[in-house]
């Protein structure tokens, strides 16, 4: 009598959503988040490094697992473009300097 192993690490279907837009991703609790962001910058067609990746409003890490988040079947990822520099102008008495 054969026994079919068993799935010791399940599944989980996670839903990345961006501009209103969103992939379902299956992935396993161990898996780096950094699989995933590169899945979902090819899906939404962006160049690597583009997004940033929240989950329950904490920002998600390229190393971070759902394992390491606590994160469950049907949970939500939010991409964010990332935000290179800016512009800082400081005045004294009306001058800018």
């Amino acid at each position: 009598m054969s026994q079919e192993p068993e799935d010791v690490k399940p599944k989980l279907n996670l839903t990345v959503l961006y501009e209103g837009e969103s992939i379902t991703v299956k992935v396993r609790p161990t898996m780096q988040f950094s699989k995933i962001f590169q899945a979902a910058e090819k899906r939404f067609q962006k160049e690597p490094g583009t997004f940033r990746f929240t989950y329950d409003g904490q920002r998600v890490n390229a190393n971070d697992t759902p394992g390491d988040l606590n994160m469950e079947e049907g949970d939500q990822i939010d991409a964010h473009l990332g935000q290179v520099g800016g512009c800082f102008e400081h005045s004294f008495s009306g001058l800018a300097v």
